[in-house]
């Protein structure tokens, strides 16, 4: 695949400051501008490298804790409603912790995108909302937009600037805080934004940052570079996760992703082939690296992928959150009981627990949080489709 460029925005669209931790479990950063949305992208030869192998990938996680969290979390308190108080629109599936206050935003706060519109019309939602963290919270309006239509996730950047992987438009929107449009990344090779994520590790070419995103209509996964001059660059690191070419509503492909810091691992959750798949050291695997074959891969950078986890009690996930302690919980959205199951996994893969957090109709679990320091203090928040709610699962 090949790698295209976006060149920067002028000094007044405002700075990207990578400083501080990023959603999805990532941290650190620098210092970037936003790009601009106006030239064609350049394209560049992908790169190449050794591949690390198994072993790298195992000893990574060699010490993980096998105690499970999810089973000591047994309380479920609403949030408050997912609903926009401007537009109406519902189905709530991005969800993100903002790390910063500024613009409508205050740190702390859950900021989630509507999938569908006040009519509930699958895949024409464009919102975006924030709530306080706190029982009894009031939505606030952030910004309602063409370019969010479909809005599947959202990932905040360290200054509190809104990525967001919007299906229906097939773009990657990013806003401020405030709720204005900064760009919508033209050029980015987009084939139906499903998961996003921010990973603040360098990677080719001495990049500062990175989002990645994945698609759900050709399965592939991209890293969107953030590199001082300032620019955006793309590199499809990963190509041939299973999808499902579901239309909005029952859209299956690579999702959930979350990203380590810690190890550099990123995390795919795959709704189609009820997989959970781990990318080690992903920073540094180059365009074409990784080819997905099922549960094997190809590829120059093939020995830096491996399947965490494969088939029951995995059915149609879409969603995850990365723990404090490394564990990764994933959101089934498919389940012929009607139950909306979270499901426990260690970075090994071993499987800790399973918790119905639902019991109403099945497919109300799409966007996942997890914030705490340890087991101690980790709660996990949701989206709940079923009542249009965001929920909080604690001790």
């Amino acid at each position: 695949m090949t790698r295209s460029t976006v060149p920067a925005l002028t000094a007044a669209t405002a700075v990207l400051a990578l400083a501080a931790c990023g959603g999805g479990g990532s941290g650190g950063g620098a210092t970037s501008i936003l790009p601009s949305a106006g030239s064609p992208p350049t394209v560049s030869t992908p790169g190449s490298g050794m591949v690390e192998g198994r072993a790298a990938l195992d000893g990574a996680v060699a010490a993980e804790n096998n105690v499970s969290v999810l089973k000591t979390l047994n309380h479920i308190t609403t949030i408050g409603s997912a609903v926009d108080p401007v537009t109406g629109d519902v189905n709530p599936y991005g969800l993100d912790v903002a790390k910063v206050s500024a613009g409508k935003i205050e740190a702390g706060d859950l900021v989630v995108c509507d999938f569908n519109d006040r009519e509930n019309v699958q895949g024409t939602g464009n919102a975006i909302i924030a709530l306080h963290p706190k029982p009894g919270s009031v939505p606030t309006h952030i910004v309602d937009d063409r370019s969010l239509l479909g809005c599947t996730e959202v990932a905040l950047a360290p200054n509190g600037n809104i990525w967001a992987s919007a299906f229906a438009a097939n773009d990657n929107p990013i806003f401020t805080p405030a709720g204005s449009l900064l760009t919508t990344l033209p050029g980015g090779p987009f084939h139906g934004p499903f998961g996003q994520v921010f990973a603040p590790h360098s990677g080719p070419g001495g990049t500062i940052a990175a989002f990645y995103e994945s698609n759900a209509s050709d399965g592939s996964i991209v890293r969107i570079n953030v590199k001082p001059g300032p620019k955006f660059t793309f590199d499809v690191i990963a190509m041939g996760f299973a999808v499902n070419h579901g239309a909005p509503g029952s859209i299956l492909g690579p999702s959930g992703l979350q990203y380590d810091a810690a190890s550099d691992h990123l995390y795919i959750v795959d709704g189609a082939s009820n997989t959970l798949v781990a990318f080690n050291d992903a920073s540094k695997i180059p365009a074409a690296g990784i080819v997905v074959h099922g549960t094997s891969f190809s590829g120059p950078f093939a020995g830096h992928a491996r399947v965490v986890f494969s088939g029951p009690p995995l059915n149609g996930p879409i969603s995850s959150a990365l723990l404090p302690d490394g564990h990764l919980v994933l959101g089934n959205t498919l389940n012929a009981n009607g139950e909306n199951l979270m499901v426990e996994i260690t970075p090994r893969g071993r499987l800790l627990d399973v918790k119905n957090v639902d019991t109403g109709a099945a497919g109300a679990l799409f966007g996942m949080v997890a914030t705490g320091h340890s087991d101690a203090d980790t709660n996990i928040y949701f989206n709940d489709d079923n009542d249009n709610t965001v929920k909080v699962l604690t001790r």
